[in-house]
């Protein structure tokens, strides 16, 4: 299953805000054997998000889209999400009443925030999701989420965007397994390994640099366990291990 990551924020691009849903993602989605084949960061741009995710959809088995989902004037994923499919935003009944009352909840739990500041909040707005759309609400997100064919929308909150993953989990899988192998090695005098394992198996390998005192290591990938097993035993005899 190949998957890409679109990361939308205004914010993540200068460098305001440190793009942990990008790594976060990345990481579940490869233990549950899925490949990760782009990640892409872009702003709050309408347009820009719409032409990503349709070129994307039609590219890849699945696309993750991480941010934008708020009620303020540059939150726009999903109306870009809904141009990218040619739909247009419609409210679900059962979605606007699950914002509803997680609006009344809010406001039993913080009466003096509602009687300090004025909310000014749209229910319709909030609830309208890409017509056709599958809609995701979690007890953490105020917001929802939703999936338009193979293209999943998120939260930014990490909080949020997790909870929120973890309800489709499922749905992301495949055949990929891997295997690392520590080296003290340098990069540098990999090369040789590296070129090595790809030509004599069917594996993609790549190389995870020496940090100061912690060891470095290789990363052999592939659909076939016993192949990447002897691949990595094959790396294994010929770079210098940790003590």
């Amino acid at each position: 299953m190949e998957v890409a990551i679109v990361t939308v924020g205004d914010e993540l691009l200068a460098g305001e805000t440190a793009n942990t849903n990008a790594t976060w993602l990345a990481r579940q989605l490869t233990e549950r054997g899925a490949t990760v084949t782009r990640s892409l960061t872009i702003p709050d741009e309408r347009a820009l998000i719409a032409d990503s995710v349709g070129e994307w959809a039609d590219a890849f088995d699945a696309v993750i889209v991480t941010g934008g989902l708020g009620d303020t004037p540059d939150d726009v994923t999903l109306d870009a999400v809904a141009d990218a499919f040619g739909r247009e935003m419609v409210v679900q009944p059962a979605v606007r009443e699950r914002v509803a009352e997680k609006a009344r909840q809010f406001r039993a739990e913080n009466p003096e925030r509602y009687e300090k500041h004025d909310f000014d909040l749209n229910l319709d707005e909030t609830a309208a999701l890409p017509e056709g759309a599958r809609p995701l609400q979690t007890e953490t997100s105020f917001n929802p989420g939703c999936v338009v064919e193979n293209v999943y929308v998120f939260p930014g909150f990490p909080e949020e965007l997790r909870v929120m993953f973890e309800s489709v989990a499922d749905d992301f899988g495949g055949d990929a397994v891997s295997e690392s192998v520590p080296t003290v090695t340098p990069e540098g005098a990999l090369k040789d390994v590296l070129a090595g394992v790809r030509e004599r198996f069917d594996v993609a390998v790549g190389s995870y640099p020496v940090h100061g005192d912690s060891a470095g290591r290789v990363k052999v990938t592939g659909t076939d366990e016993s192949e990447v097993a002897d691949a990595a035993a094959w790396v294994r005899e010929r770079v210098e291990r940790p003590e």
